[in-house]
């Protein structure tokens, strides 16, 4: 009977993915709804996890569907079943995140989501995470367990942080229990991801290095997303084994958008990595924004746009000393804002830090801050030469005329326009209405 049934749900999949006919579809997906909602999915699903492929199940699409069932069934009745159901349950889907620990990824990351969703409903064993925890510290002395491991550790702190998750099944008050537990493991899991980055593959393909590495910047930022650094002080943070890590994986082009996500929540997170990184910026400039520069490389040159605006919006104080590592990423954000991309959005990403900027140069009490003239003056030319690239960079050009000869603005440009409009101002008092009207 259940293997009748589990042909059954693989020729549905099949059907609603596959069938050219859409009543046909139709039906096969009525069918899965309401298999979906009987007791026997628990079992059918599970089966299909962790039972070797038949013939019929030689399909990622029937095993994507199991996981998603199951995640959805704990979400929607996981509090209902009985702790020995719960406990058998996590068993089966530890196996399962074990079997498929190699991929295919969506589908490790389904079970994974269907744990965390499991454990998140465990409430009766008091410290639920700790027992996960033990669970996943098991699975990870098997063999290719490390990977299953990784992946459980990027979901479940996404899973219980995110208040804005779909699950609204669990209250903030056990969210904030679950938080506190999740990050009384952060030395063990700072220590996996130390021991993750320091692995090489022995004759390996490169893929593989990056592939992983990558994973491993995933997870560190849903660590740092969920406060994992807030109990290290700042001068530790500087020059933590990770950081270095991140910063290293900026050179590697299947890993730069993970790391300046790490980058950028880092910063906004802690006061004084701004400062550590700001001794960074000669560096990146001059061996990843230059080359990127002249290759036109806009992926690149828009991560470190955003990083480096980040960096100098959080520290402007750093900023306005004027120091060589200041003066060099206000030079390689006015680079940024100059480069011709056909659209405005990496332009548009360094307004905020700019407006912050002559902010606090216009608040400075000249009473206090003697040097406040000079400060103006070292930034003069600084603002000078953004109000040029500002101005360029908002022109009209040919392509912004339609076949009638009116204007058409594209929808970046307007926005980009607007979100000048109080910068200009605030640039207007820094270079003194004169030389502004001339530009």
């Amino acid at each position: 009977m259940q293997m009748d049934l589990q042909i059954k749900v693989a020729q549905a999949v099949h059907v609603l993915n596959h069938d050219t006919e859409s009543c046909n579809r139709v039906a096969a997906n009525q069918w899965l709804v309401q298999f979906q909602q009987t007791d026997a999915a628990w079992e059918i699903a599970t089966s299909i996890l962790t039972s070797d492929r038949q013939s019929f199940l030689t399909d990622f699409e029937v095993e994507f569907f199991a996981a998603q069932i199951l995640k959805r069934k704990i979400q929607n009745e996981g509090y209902y079943l009985q702790s020995a159901a719960k406990d058998a349950l996590l068993n089966a889907l530890l196996v399962a995140a074990k079997r498929f620990s190699s991929g295919p990824p969506q589908l490790l990351t389904q079970i994974c989501l269907a744990l965390s969703a499991l454990i998140l409903r465990a409430v009766e064993h008091g410290k639920p995470i700790e027992k996960l925890f033990y669970s996943l510290q098991n699975l990870q002395s098997q063999d290719n367990g490390n990977m299953a491991v990784l992946e459980m550790l990027t979901v479940l702190p996404e899973e219980v942080i995110d208040s804005q998750a779909s699950d609204c099944n669990i209250s903030s008050a056990h969210r904030s229990q679950y938080g506190q537990e999740l990050l009384s493991h952060t030395p063990m899991v700072v220590e996996f991801l130390m021991q993750q980055s320091d692995k090489r593959f022995d004759g390996g393909v490169p893929v593989q290095l990056h592939d992983r590495n990558r994973k491993i910047l995933r997870c560190l930022l849903s660590w740092v997303r969920a406060g994992c650094f807030t109990e290290i002080s700042q001068g530790s943070l500087a020059a933590h084994p990770l950081l270095n890590f991140v910063f290293n994986s900026l050179q590697v082009q299947s890993s730069f958008d993970v790391a300046i996500e790490v980058l950028v929540e880092l910063v906004g997170r802690h006061e004084g990595l701004p400062q550590a990184l700001l001794c960074r910026v000669p560096f990146l400039k001059e061996l990843l924004l230059l080359p990127a520069l002249t290759d036109g490389d806009e992926k690149v040159i828009g991560g470190l746009a955003c990083l480096m605006s980040e960096i100098g919006q959080a520290a402007p104080s750093l900023i306005v000393e004027a120091s060589p590592e200041a003066l060099a990423l206000a030079d390689a954000l006015l680079s940024c804002v100059a480069f011709p991309s056909e659209d405005w959005e990496i332009a548009d990403s360094t307004l905020q830090f700019w407006s912050t900027l002559a902010s606090y140069i216009l608040g400075l009490d000249a009473s206090i801050a003697k040097n406040k003239k000079h400060v103006e003056d070292m930034f003069f030319s600084v603002f000078s030469a953004l109000l040029d690239a500002l101005l360029l960079r908002a022109q009209v050009d040919e392509s912004s005329f339609n076949d009638d000869g009116m204007v058409d603005l594209p929808d970046g440009l307007v926005q980009f326009r607007m979100n000048l409009v109080e910068l200009l101002v605030d640039i207007c008092q820094l270079l003194r209405s004169a030389t502004f009207i001339q530009k």
